[in-house]
């Protein structure tokens, strides 16, 4: 099923999401406190990762609102048939919004929305929108371009190994931002790729980890919901760039710098606005300006040199003076093909729709 989602999303190029959010008018009535709120969750609840971050989004809502919410979880649920099954419960449960954080989550709660119309529903990276479902994702490329100019600074082999999930363009957004960012500081680096087609699976993140660096890569990314690539640097050596959240509590060592996702504000906004009566649906996708994405939480072996450089880009990021797929000069993928032109930035539509790697990347657009 996830194949299939994947090939739909690279048609559809992710087309209805804002730079910073865009909603309809039509507005629903307030709700009388408490506000019945559940979110799903695609693997275990642990210390760190993609499920951490949300749930430290939940919680967030939880204090600003107090009791004027109710807010559960349920977590490790497969996307498909039984993420339908799940979400359709919490609709009949009295939940009146319903949060589902996962790209395979999106078919699923329109399903389930179309059943429940009074029912306000938010699809976390998805991109299809209804009266009733709106969507929001993060400008995740922006945080790993930072990344990879602190892993360019660091790699003393010129190669970074790199997990991924699945090569969807929001996947296939990171790595190529990743390597930009490496090659900007360091025009030897290289980056291989290894496929998982699976969000979360520690003992594969682990293996591959491990291959990975058997074959010379000092320097591990990954785009998966585990923290076994950050302990499998640390019991190697290696340095990792940690993902979704802080990591450094199991790879005190390995750690150069995080890639944090920050929705507790998104949370509690639209929250408050099914609270107040202002809710409307809609898309967001938001960056390092709009607060959704930061760079930080470097390790003890990152020089305060490379710390400086790295935050003064995100400062120029916030700031619209650097993007990502800006090309100074052409910028080819990894078959030779001119994927952006001299002098040019990649569009909105063109990034969401991203279907190549750059050059620098090892490793093909499918398994």
């Amino acid at each position: 099923m996830y194949k299939n989602l994947a090939a739909t999303a690279v048609a559809a190029c992710y087309c209805l999401f804002a730079p910073q959010g865009a909603f309809s008018q039509t507005k629903a009535a307030p709700v009388t406190p408490p506000l019945k709120v559940a979110v799903v969750y695609v693997a275990p609840l642990g210390d760190a990762g993609w499920v951490h971050q949300h749930e430290a989004a939940r919680q967030a809502l939880v204090a600003a609102l107090g009791v004027k919410v109710q807010a559960t979880y349920v977590e490790n649920v497969a996307e498909g048939p039984d993420a339908e099954r799940v979400i359709r419960d919490l609709a009949r449960q009295g939940n009146q919004l319903i949060f589902t954080p996962s790209f395979g989550y999106m078919e699923p709660t329109l399903t389930v929305a179309q059943e429940f119309p009074n029912v306000k529903f938010e699809s976390i990276t998805g991109y299809k929108t209804t009266s009733n479902v709106a969507a929001a994702n993060a400008r995740y490329y922006e945080g790993r371009y930072l990344a990879g100019i602190a892993a360019g600074r660091m790699t003393r082999t010129n190669l970074a190994g790199y997990v991924a999930g699945f090569p969807i363009p929001e996947v296939l957004q990171g790595i190529n931002a990743f390597t930009l960012g490496m090659r900007s500081v360091n025009p030897q680096a290289q980056v291989k790729v290894v496929w998982l087609n699976e969000w979360f699976n520690p003992g594969r993140e682990r293996d591959a980890a491990m291959t990975l660096m058997n074959q010379n890569a000092d320097v591990m990314a990954f785009h998966t919901g585990s923290t076994a690539v950050m302990v499998a640097a640390q019991e190697r050596g290696k340095l990792a760039v940690a993902y979704h959240s802080d990591m450094r509590k199991v790879a005190p060592d390995a750690q150069i710098v995080a890639v944090t996702h920050q929705w507790g504000d998104y949370y509690t906004a639209r929250a408050k606005a099914v609270l107040n009566g202002s809710w409307t649906s809609g898309s967001v996708w938001g960056g390092v300006k709009a607060g959704m994405i930061r760079v930080g939480d470097f390790g003890s072996k990152v020089p305060k040199a490379v710390q400086v450089e790295v935050l003064a880009r995100q400062k120029d990021i916030a700031q619209g003076k650097l993007h990502p797929f800006y090309a100074k000069d052409a910028v080819r993928d990894n078959q030779g093909r001119e994927v952006i032109l001299p002098g040019k930035t990649l569009s909105d539509a063109d990034i969401l729709g991203m279907n190549w790697l750059v050059e620098g990347v090892l490793g093909k657009t499918q398994p």
